[in-house]
């Protein structure tokens, strides 16, 4: 079956499931961290103003990101490095006045974390999901808003964002969208950016405790066998190493219980950027036995073999692959590794019954649809999506791994491809949301 047949055949399937609340079988869980947004309404000529006034001496050699943004150089110095480098990544708010960040650039509201994304992704196409909150505040809670979106209250029953007894401060994050092809000027000098990305600045309230809603974790434990995939992720900010060690230990036990009620549900740990390596590797190998798929992005997945002096042609899929199954080997994971970029989606690792290929044209769908329109997919927009064309890139690598030794260990879907997206805010989240539909059908 040609790949556009294939994309058309997984749109209609989910669009004619029924996924009112009555009749969907499974339902996702989605844990643990969320937060607020603010989104910057961001301009490079804006920040290249912002630049020729208060660093007009600045040159190409004096732009270095900041390990904290204390000031309003730290700040403009990180924003054009991670502009000209068309990289994505997060750096903490240190000392800075948040009224300089705010009187700067326009902002708007959007939710924050990878479960919480997740949540909003499923439900723009009427899927249920049960949300494990962090960030309980009120602006939080307004925008997960949804009759598919359930929370675990304090005595252990299902229910609304809405229907929550009290509500918490906001942990916000500050998120510059930049895009492809706009300009950057440093004195005399003028810089394309290169690609679509994201830089988010974050001061952390609450993630760095990372609190447990326990009624949560008992939820999915007695209600083990409709709970079709169990989504972990949210210790990126932690930096307290016992702190994450007790994090990690409860983690693993609730995972063994919900495994022995289900031992067909699927447990999916979502990578992220860390603010610490330490903590990143911690957390690694305490959680990645214990779990059936590992998913990362491209980004990801070459930091961490980096990390353990795993060197090759990062350009080359088939190095990608060989560092998944070293990743899976050295960590024992269950079943697999799900790699995700923009040209494409890849599971390495051993088949199940479960439409894998099916999950990851679901997972691109959704993440796409993000990419293109800048906010969570429903049908109508995902149906925009399959108009476009398969990337180049991808295409290259699915055959490249068609004819290698590999194949009948993997299974990749090239992406549809956008060249300028809206947004690369969420599309990890979205495409791991969209990949679990397949668990819940």
């Amino acid at each position: 079956m040609e790949l556009n047949d294939k994309y058309l055949l997984a749109y209609k399937s989910f669009c004619s499931t029924d996924t009112t609340s009555s009749v969907q079988k499974k339902i996702s869980a989605l844990s643990y961290s969320s937060n607020l947004d603010l989104l910057c309404d961001f301009h490079s000529d804006v920040l290249n103003k912002l630049l020729s006034k208060f660093l007009p001496r600045l040159s190409y050699v004096d732009i270095v990101r900041a390990d904290r943004i204390d000031t309003l150089d730290d700040l403009l110095k990180t924003l054009a490095f991670f502009c000209i480098n068309g990289i994505g990544g997060e750096v903490d708010i240190g000392n800075i006045d948040l009224e300089i960040l705010r009187g700067l650039f326009h902002w708007k509201y959007g939710i924050g974390g990878t479960a919480a994304q997740a949540a909003k992704a499923l439900a723009a196409v009427n899927f249920s999901s049960i949300v494990h909150l962090t960030d309980n505040s009120k602006e939080v809670c307004d925008l997960l808003f949804s009759p598919y979106i359930y929370v675990v209250n304090e005595k252990g029953r299902l229910v609304h964002t809405n229907e929550l007894d009290s509500y918490g401060n906001p942990e916000i994050h500050y998120i510059f969208q930049f895009k492809k092809g706009e300009t950057i000027k440093i004195g005399s000098e003028k810089i394309l950016i290169p690609n679509s990305n994201r830089l988010i600045l974050t001061r952390t309230t609450i993630n760095n405790f990372l609190p447990f809603n326990k009624p949560f974790f008992e939820y999915i434990e007695q209600n083990a066998n409709k709970i079709g995939s169990n989504l972990i992720s949210g210790f990126n900010t932690i930096v307290d190493e016992k702190l994450l060690i007790d994090r990690l230990d409860f983690v693993v036990k609730h995972i063994k219980k919900y495994k022995i009620r289900n031992p067909s549900g699927i447990v999916i740990f979502e990578d992220a950027h860390y603010h610490n390596f330490q903590i990143k590797k911690m957390c690694l190998e305490t959680i990645l036995p214990n779990i059936d798929i590992f998913s990362l992005n491209d980004e990801e997945i070459k930091y961490i073999l980096e990390s353990f002096r795993f060197f090759s042609d990062t350009q080359d899929i088939i190095y990608i692959i060989q560092g998944a199954k070293f990743i899976k080997d050295r960590f024992n994971i269950q079943k697999g590794i799900i790699v995700h970029s923009k040209d494409y989606s890849m599971y390495i690792g051993d088949l199940f019954d479960i439409n894998i290929e099916r999950g990851l044209i679901y997972g691109n769908l959704l993440a796409t649809s993000k990419a293109m329109f800048g906010e969570y997919g429903n049908k109508e927009k995902i149906l925009e999506v399959l108009k476009l064309p398969t990337s180049n890139k991808g295409t290259i690598a699915e055959s490249k791994v068609s004819k290698s030794n590999y194949c009948k260990e993997v299974v990749i879907v090239p992406t549809k491809y956008i060249e300028m997206p809206k947004y690369t805010i969420g599309l990890g989240d979205s495409f791991i949301a969209g990949f679990q539909i397949t668990f819940l059908m």
